[in-house]
């Protein structure tokens, strides 16, 4: 096996540089899938990945046949290859293998209804968000191994979640190993075995190799709280789907909220009364506006802000508060502070996707400021409250 070489330190890291690789796997009753794939990642002549720690999803039968194949002491081929062809350090146990669980919370035994897909989808999910979430890890995924929906499920959070660091692939094994139970990897050393339709084969002939499978990474258009935190596939899904739609924003005054990228997003009166200016003038067709100058109160900027403060908040305390701070006109300081707070709120709750809400400047001198959107894609809820769980 060759050992990684170090890249110098301008150039951008390749996977087998990262100081975390991780091999992920699915299976049900195949786990030589991991031996398999273990070995072509190691042996590829130009490009060698040796992963840091093996993971290995599947079922609870499935976790049975991989403990007492792979890691017993009378198999134990995981053990056999890594002594075969000197991969030392790498961990796998026990512990690295994950027992899918279903709706209930229970050990997963296969895939047979509605919720166990749900369940599965969940589970591989949050397994490659976990990964992902460590920026010094480079992960590879393989989805040769367990029932089709496994591995597509393994594949789709590859491409919610995956960097450009991290690897899809599909492990191929020549004939007649492919269907044999007894096939564990290519042996340095003769090995011969009697395949499934009675045949005898030496597995030091047998060929193993990995098709990569490309995969488009959605991960920029998610919202950051979905990256590190807990969300369901289907969530996860749902959030993707939103970054890439067209952009429409939706007001809703009364309830001091807004409907952005599919996303329901609670907003304080300060920030919301700014967004409702501009979303104003989008609606008029206006030109961008200009900024109030620092240090120089702006009465009609006070004026369109209030008005709209005044639509959105009943706390007749909180609006004399806000007219009090605003009796000489809006400065440059204070828009600048709203504007400020609203961009960080969108993009807490939208990630990347919240570039197309933002209130921009124009990006040239003097400064003028408008929302991207065009008027058809703004609206104001009226009486239409927007609709709950979005």
């Amino acid at each position: 096996m060759n050992t990684p070489v170090v890249a110098h330190p301008s150039a951008p890291a390749l996977p087998a540089q990262f100081p975390r690789r991780v091999l992920l796997a699915v299976s049900g009753l195949t786990p030589q899938i991991v031996t398999e794939t273990l070995y072509a990642l190691a042996a590829d002549e130009f490009d060698p990945f040796v992963p840091t720690e093996v993971h290995l999803i599947t079922s609870a039968e499935g976790a049975r046949r991989a403990e007492l194949s792979l890691l017993s002491d009378d198999l134990g081929w995981f053990h056999k290859l890594c002594e075969d062809y000197h991969l030392p350090g790498v961990k796998f146990d026990a512990s690295h293998i994950h027992v899918m669980r279903d709706a209930h919370g229970q050990p997963m035994n296969d895939i047979r209804s509605p919720a166990d897909n749900r369940a599965a989808a969940d589970f591989i999910t949050a397994q490659v968000r976990a990964i992902t979430a460590d920026s010094g890890c480079a992960l590879h995924a393989s989805i040769a191994g367990g029932r089709k929906t496994m591995g597509f499920y393994l594949g789709y959070a590859l491409s919610l979640f995956g960097r450009p660091q991290d690897r899809l692939s599909h492990v191929l094994v020549s004939e007649p190993f492919e269907s044999s139970y007894d096939f564990f990897y290519p042996t340095p050393y003769s090995r011969v075995l009697q395949t499934r339709d009675g045949q005898l084969a030496d597995t030091a002939m047998a060929q193993v190799t990995l098709a990569e499978i490309p995969f488009v990474s959605l991960r920029h258009g998610l919202p950051t709280k979905l990256l590190a935190g807990v969300a369901s596939f289907n969530d996860t899904v749902a959030a993707a789907r939103a970054a890439l739609a067209p952009a429409h924003l939706t007001l809703d005054l009364a309830r001091q909220r807004i409907l952005a990228a599919g996303r329901e997003i609670a907003l304080p009166p300060a920030e919301l009364a700014l967004l409702a200016v501009f979303a104003r003038e989008t609606l008029a067709g206006k030109l961008p506006l200009s900024a109030p100058t620092k240090g120089v109160p702006d009465p009609a900027w006070a004026k369109r802000y209030l008005r709209e403060y005044v639509r959105i908040t009943g706390n007749l305390a909180d609006i004399e508060a806000t007219e009090r701070a605003l009796k000489n006109g809006m400065d440059g300081e204070y828009f600048s502070a709203r504007k400020s707070k609203l961009d960080k709120r969108l993009k807490t709750a939208l990630g990347p996707a919240a570039e197309a809400y933002r209130i921009h400047d124009g990006g040239t001198r003097p400064r003028r400021y408008a929302l991207a959107l065009k008027p058809d894609a703004v609206r104001f809820a009226a009486d239409v409250a927007i609709k709950e769980g979005n």
